[in-house]
């Protein structure tokens, strides 16, 4: 059957059958491999978003498949009045990787649900007021709602929970003067993943470091986007030296299962006790031996290296071109931007040329692919990206 044939029948049937939340779907996904994708209809696309930042060794991958697989034929689910070896071992894999000294982990079903059980812990130093930054994206349920700045997001479900304080994201001199003794925490992403990959300045981090120590207040750094090798570090604050006391993750964690976690170090580690907080499916022992094959095979296959050599081509190609006026970040997680507002358009024009792409603002591109990327694949965008241009800008 054509194309033709099947996209109104899916269409219509999403549409009569799913919440009108994410707008009409631009593809029926069918199956993937690698970096590669492939619709109901057989066409390949080269997937340069990675399910946003989630899918770290891209589709089927052996390891992930055999990982579940094994897991779920002994122990699917036992809720947390029981422990699992999974879980405890992801718990100390996580703490060795993020290498500050002892600290606690809670595991949650996604990124939104850690960052609510973050903002939960700040209110066990009887403190509320929290500071985050304008840009910032934070998560969608009505606590991670309260942190995230997006006027578009926030109208709609406001009263919003209280005492957030919104700065200018790298602007350390008015954090500094946001952040005062009665402030429990701040929180920062160390690149700014919905807003178009933005990076801050050097010496931005080390400076909210400083500022929280002065004031008696925690540091937060959400890494549910940045976090796990995506930009060529297992963190990407570690690129800064500056030691968190709390860190929130998700997405990439387990490859496309779903799974979130925050860690608290040091003292903040004991701020919830019983009956503080809870979860049924958090530290799910099959999703915790996924992450586990996660980070054991990016090890394995020297994936670190792998994302910074390749980010570096991919940022350096995509700045060949004129229309690409910037291009920001960190080895797989890349945000550009061009001479005009049409980044929908580009989105919709590499579709057709079988590359997957995501336009966050008008005037930008976010990449955020497998990590499990090739160097073939970077190569047949880059060859393709300057057609991709001219057809999104009705060039010749």
């Amino acid at each position: 059957m054509s194309g033709q044939d099947t996209q109104p029948a899916w269409q219509e049937r999403y549409a009569e059958s799913l919440m009108n939340t994410f707008g009409p779907p631009k593809l029926t996904l069918a199956r993937g491999e690698g970096a590669h994708v492939w619709d109901t209809d057989g066409k390949e696309y080269v997937d340069l978003l990675g399910g946003i930042a989630v899918n770290a060794l891209g589709h089927a991958h052996p390891a992930l498949v055999a990982a579940v697989t094994e897991q779920m034929s002994t122990l699917g689910h036992v809720s947390n009045f029981f422990a699992t070896e999974p879980q405890i071992a992801l718990a100390e894999r996580l703490l060795g990787l993020l290498d500050h000294g002892p600290g606690k982990v809670f595991f949650t079903n996604s990124g939104t649900e850690a960052v609510e059980a973050a903002f939960k812990l700040t209110r066990r130093t009887g403190r509320t007021h929290v500071v985050a930054a304008a840009g910032g994206f934070h998560g969608r349920t009505m606590g991670a709602l309260a942190l995230t700045s997006k006027e578009a997001y926030r109208t709609p479900f406001e009263p919003l929970p209280g005492d957030v304080t919104f700065v200018p994201y790298g602007d350390a001199d008015a954090l500094a003067a946001a952040v005062t003794d009665e402030t429990a925490a701040v929180l920062l992403e160390p690149i700014q993943g919905e807003a178009g990959v933005i990076t801050p300045p050097d010496g931005y981090l080390a400076a909210a470091r400083e500022i929280t120590t002065q004031h008696g207040a925690l540091l937060w750094f959400d890494e549910i986007q940045t976090g796990m090798g995506r930009t060529g570090r297992w963190l990407e604050h570690h690129r800064s030296g500056v030691v968190p006391d709390l860190v929130t993750l998700a997405k990439g964690l387990a490859g496309g299962f779903p799974i979130g976690a925050f860690v608290a170090l040091g003292a903040a580690g004991d701020l919830l006790q019983p009956g503080n907080h809870g979860t049924t499916f958090g530290g799910n022992p099959v999703a915790c031996a996924a992450a586990l094959a996660v980070i054991d095979t990016i090890e394995a296959e020297g994936l670190l290296e792998h994302v910074t050599v390749l980010g570096q081509k991919l940022r350096d190609g995509l700045l060949a071109d004129p229309r690409v006026t910037e291009v920001r970040g960190e080895g797989l997680l890349i945000g550009l931007d061009l001479t005009a507002e049409v980044s929908a358009d580009v989105a919709a024009a590499a579709l057709r040329a079988g590359f997957i792409v995501n336009n966050p603002t008008p005037s930008r591109i976010r990449l955020a692919p497998p990590l499990v990327l090739t160097g073939d694949d970077v190569d047949a965008f880059l060859s393709a990206w300057p057609a991709v241009l001219d057809d999104a800008m009705g060039e010749p």
